[in-house]
C-alpha cells in the first residue's frame, strides 16, 4: 500500500497535474476575479468547517481538507468541457491551478503544522504544477506527441489512486460511513452558499459563472486520501469521505447544471 501511495504522489500526480495544464492557454489577467472567488470559497468552507469540528467534536485534520479540496482535474475537466463547451476550458484550468496552489501549501500546513512547503512529497508535485502553470499562461506549446504519454501515464494513476481508496474502504466503520455522508452534503452546500454569497462581488460573466457555480458543487479530492495516507490521519475515514463524496455528486452535478445560466 504504501508503495503504491509514495508511486502516486512522488511521480503519478505529478504528471497528472503536468498534462492537466500542458495542454491547455489561458490569459491570466481574464480570470483575476474567478481566481479570487475560488480562493475565498475555499478558505471560507475551510474556516467554517473548522469552527463545526470544534463544535461537534470532529478532528478537523481529517474533516477539513475534503471539504475544503475537491475533485477539480480528473472530474471536472470533463464535466465543463461536456457541459460548456471549449470556450470554458481556460475557466477551469484557472480554479485547477489556485485549488492545486492552496492544497500543497495550506494544505500541508493543515496535516501537520511543521511541515515544510517543500518536503519529499510535496516538491514534485510543486515543480510539476509550477511548469504546467508556465506552459499554460504563455505561448509555449508542447508536442501531442509527448502529451499523449503523459496522459496516458496519467490516467494510471488515477486508477492507481482508486484502488488504494478501494483497499482502503474494506475496514470502514458505521461511524465513519455517518461522517461521510454529513460531509457529502456539508461540502458542496456550503461552497454553494459561499459563492452565490460572492456572486455580487465578483462580477462574473456567465461561462465564468457556470464553472464557478460547478466548482463549488464538486466533490472531495482523491488527493486528500493520499496525502491522509502519507501523513497517517485516518486514512479509512478520509478514504469513506472521498468515496461517499464522490457518490452524491450524482445528485449535485446536476444541480450546479440546474442554476448555471445559458449562454
Amino acid at each position: 500500500m504504501s508503495t503504491i501511495n509514495k508511486l502516486c504522489m512522488e511521480l503519478l500526480v505529478p504528471i497528472l497535474i503536468f498534462s492537466v495544464l500542458a495542454g491547455k492557454n489561458v490569459q491570466l489577467e481574464e480570470y483575476i476575479s474567478l481566481a479570487f472567488g475560488v480562493t475565498c470559497t475555499i478558505l471560507g468552507c475551510g474556516l467554517i468547517t473548522w469552527l463545526l469540528c470544534l463544535f461537534v467534536k470532529i478532528e478537523s485534520k481529517t474533516f477539513v481538507p475534503p471539504m475544503m479540496f475537491t475533485n477539480t482535474g480528473n472530474l471536472a475537466f470533463p464535466l465543463v468541457l461536456l457541459a460548456f463547451g471549449q470556450e470554458a476550458m481556460p475557466a477551469i484550468v484557472i480554479v485547477f491551478i489556485v485549488s492545486q496552489l492552496l492544497h500543497f501549501s495550506l494544505g500541508f500546513y493543515i496535516l501537520e503544522g511543521k511541515a515544510k512547503i517543500f518536503n519529499p512529497i510535496s516538491t514534485p508535485t510543486i515543480f510539476a504544477t509550477t511548469a504546467g502553470v508556465m506552459v499554460a499562461l504563455t505561448s509555449v506549446e508542447i508536442n501531442e506527441t509527448m502529451l499523449v504519454p503523459l496522459d496516458f501515464l496519467a490516467n494510471t494513476g488515477v486508477t492507481l489512486v482508486l484502488f488504494a481508496l478501494g483497499i482502503r474502504m474494506n475496514s470502514v466503520s458505521a461511524r465513519d460511513i455517518k461522517i461521510a455522508v454529513f460531509g457529502a452534503i456539508w461540502c458542496p452546500l456550503v461552497s454553494l452558499v459561499i459563492a452565490f454569497l460572492l456572486k455580487p462581488l465578483l462580477d462574473l460573466n456567465p461561462i465564468q459563472w457556470s464553472v464557478f457555480l460547478l466548482f463549488a458543487a464538486l466533490p472531495p479530492a482523491v488527493l486528500c486520501f493520499m496525502l491522509a495516507e502519507q501523513y497517517k490521519q485516518e486514512p479509512t475515514r478520509v478514504a469513506s469521505i472521498v468515496l461517499i463524496g464522490n457518490i452524491s455528486a450524482i445528485f449535485w452535478m446536476p444541480l450546479a447544471l440546474a442554476l448555471a445560466p445559458t449562454f
